[in-house]
């Protein structure tokens, strides 16, 4: 049986979803702006080969508030290691969850196996776009730029209880789009929303959103790679999403980087055929038979 608890942290209250099974625990971690949620038909997938743990990463979904660090983050993940009694979990991220899952293989070469589904910071410089003129490079990222800048503003913003209803039929909408669960798509979204003083605002809020923005574009994951002794796997895109379309040459060119990065690092890496930033949505059952089978070769 599925069961959710709110565990205690110390700093801070942290929401936990345990899909059961007695096969080896594997702690699965969203991406930045999710929550446990979306992660649920990945879940699903995994747990007939492991005890899958999802979580709300701090200042996500239905956990605590609390200032974004890496070190706060992976003292997170212990104590739900602790508490949910997981003996040397697997770790598998997406995104802002792979980054984790990648700094928890440096820290602990204990682990049986780490995972990284797209878990690398967005381009920020030239040297990040090989093969583009750099010239033009500096005025894509400048672009590039504005957009986040947009999204970060956006973060935490109240919404008009008139608004709801036609935001909510907007995410139904997208999750059609994108073949998605309808129903896992609903809750990840409604697992975000904050109701107090009669408001509803969206988490993460605007500091967070924030602190998450400087702590990624500031990581540089090859020295990690490079000081991981467990065995770990990144499983790279292969094409954009519908919103990367108008940088389409910038972001070829930082998946030209990442490969290099990993096949210079000696990290072992996938490039997922027909796949983009939401594999976890395009082919949760392809990726758990990779998660599922570089685990059980791992251990």
């Amino acid at each position: 049986m599925i069961n959710d608890r709110l565990i205690d942290a110390g700093e801070l209250p942290l929401a936990v979803r345990d899909f059961g099974g007695d096969a080896p625990p594997l702690l699965l971690l969203h991406g930045a702006g999710g929550n446990l949620a979306h992660m649920t038909t990945l879940a699903r997938a995994l747990r007939p080969h492991h005890r899958v743990i999802t979580m709300d990463l701090r200042g996500h979904g239905r956990s605590g508030d609390g200032s974004w660090s890496w070190d706060a983050a992976l003292g997170d993940l212990a104590a739900v290691c602790v508490q949910m009694e997981l003996d040397r979990p697997a770790v598998v991220g997406h995104s802002l969850g792979g980054m984790l899952a990648a700094l928890w293989g440096q820290r602990h070469p204990e682990a049986p196996a780490v995972i990284s589904l797209d878990g690398n910071p967005p381009p920020t410089r030239p040297e990040h776009l090989p093969g583009l003129d750099p010239e033009k490079a500096a005025a894509e990222l400048s672009r590039l730029r504005a957009i986040f800048d947009q999204m970060e503003a956006a973060a935490g913003q109240v919404i008009e209880a008139d608004q709801l209803p036609d935001l909510v039929e907007r995410q139904q909408m997208a999750a059609r789009d994108m073949g998605a669960n309808e129903k896992v798509w609903i809750e990840g979204f409604r697992r975000n929303l904050v109701h107090e003083n009669g408001e509803t605002s969206t988490r993460p809020s605007a500091a967070t959103a924030s602190q998450l923005r400087t702590l990624m574009n500031e990581l540089e994951l090859a020295p990690v790679y490079a000081a991981t002794s467990c065995p770990e796997l990144v499983v790279l895109p292969t094409r954009d999403l519908p919103e990367q379309e108008p940088f389409a040459e910038l972001y070829a060119a930082h998946r030209r980087y990442l490969v290099d990065q990993a096949a210079a690092s000696g990290v072992r890496y996938l490039s997922l055929a027909d796949a983009s930033h939401a594999m976890v949505v395009e082919q949760p059952a392809v990726l758990a038979g990779l998660i599922t089978d570089f685990v059980q070769s791992a251990r």
